[in-house]
């Protein structure tokens, strides 16, 4: 899939991603996966449909789910570097991961996020339904 706005690409295509930049925001610019390394950066991405945002060449936002394809989508790991934001990129990443045709029809999608509430709830996000229903076990470090 690749999609096309005002010069900038969307794409899913995996060979154009660049991990090494995908790894530097990871670890500096974002609060929830410093201490990912590149090994398990790479592995999530192996395992993940993967969104690339582009100016040109140079990979400047990200989006990975991770998800069944029929009943569950996980939305992790989503940006857009500083000096390209403003621009409506994230509306846009999100609009097209959200119609990506393998991630129809599912049960639910869930994320989270510190931060970036308004922008997920402009698609339909929100609080659990039923947060007493879930648990997690979640890492030391996990955010």
């Amino acid at each position: 899939m690749e999609l096309k706005r005002d010069g900038f690409v969307i794409s899913t295509d995996r060979s154009r991603l660049d991990i090494g930049a995908i790894q530097d925001f990871l670890a500096h610019d974002s609060y929830w996966a410093r201490e990912r390394t590149q090994e398990q950066t790479r592995t999530a991405i192996e395992n993940s449909i993967c969104f690339g945002v582009y100016d040109g060449d140079r990979q400047i936002g990200f989006a990975r789910v991770v998800s069944d394809c029929a009943t569950f989508a996980y939305l992790g790991d989503v940006y857009i570097i500083r000096e390209y934001r403003g621009r409506g990129l994230s509306k846009w990443l999100m609009e097209t991961v959200i119609s990506h045709p393998d991630l129809q029809g599912l049960r639910r999608w869930i994320l989270a996020t510190r931060d970036a509430h308004g922008l997920y709830k402009q698609f339909g996000f929100s609080e659990l339904k039923h947060p007493s229903r879930w648990l997690e076990l979640p890492a030391p470090d996990a955010y």
